[in-house]
């Protein structure tokens, strides 16, 4: 399997190549310098490894939450590359690469993935981690305000992510005794958006270019009150 995929919807900007469980990556932590990094990291990559984008399977990106230019950035050339060379591609949740990330480098088992959405709140998920070493969503990824956050079930959750840094305090007294550490200081990365895109992938939910889109997140809430209204 050959996959690239691309992570910009935080300060760190990343791609990695991954070919038969093998993992390249380029990654710094430029924030607004996405859009002139991301491109020269996939073509670094597919150069050091001598293939071309027709070459892939797939293309995997980091679909959000996280911040709206970075989302719509890694959107906008997913689709770009994958229409180039007629590909399709696979979206993958940036709050899940979030925690696989946590799981990866630390051996955290039941994370939960914190970005700061501004104006008072987190884009929010909460992670276990299966058999194969791949994280899975325990309940719907959401955006609220620290203070209401859904609740996961049990003890000894670990929090990964900036969301951390800025509202620990909150979230901490939220958690009570399910509470137990966190690591604020971790972004996504391209790496853990492949290994999550290939499993995609081998599951069959990869989508036509066409289909890739962005998640927000806050659009869900921007509508309730119109539905409400009707």
């Amino acid at each position: 399997m050959k996959i690239l995929a691309i992570e910009t919807a935080t300060e760190a900007c990343s791609a990695a190549l991954l070919i038969d469980g093998a993992i390249s990556l380029r990654y710094q932590v430029q924030p607004r310098m996405h859009s002139q990094l991301i491109l020269p990291m996939m073509e670094e990559l597919l150069n050091e490894a001598g293939i071309g984008l027709s070459a892939l399977d797939a293309i995997a990106f980091g679909r959000g939450p996280g911040a709206f230019t970075g989302v719509r950035i890694a959107v906008g050339v997913a689709q770009g590359a994958a229409f180039a060379a007629d590909l399709p591609v696979v979206p993958v949740s940036t709050l899940a690469a979030l925690a696989q990330r946590g799981y990866r480098e630390f051996g955290f088992r039941q994370l939960l993935p914190a970005y700061d959405a501004r104006m008072q709140e987190v884009y929010w998920g909460g992670y276990v981690v299966d058999g194969q070493g791949l994280v899975r969503s325990v309940f719907d990824e959401e955006v609220s305000t620290p203070e209401s956050v859904t609740l996961p079930d049990g003890l000894n959750w670990q929090g990964v992510g900036a969301g951390w840094d800025s509202y620990r305090s909150v979230l901490e007294a939220r958690l009570g005794n399910a509470f137990s550490g966190c690591e604020p200081g971790l972004f996504c990365s391209a790496e853990d958006v492949a290994l999550l895109g290939a499993a995609l992938f081998n599951e069959g939910e990869s989508v036509a270019a066409e289909q890739a889109l962005p998640v927000y997140l806050r659009d869900k809430v921007a509508a309730k009150p119109k539905q409400v209204n009707q």
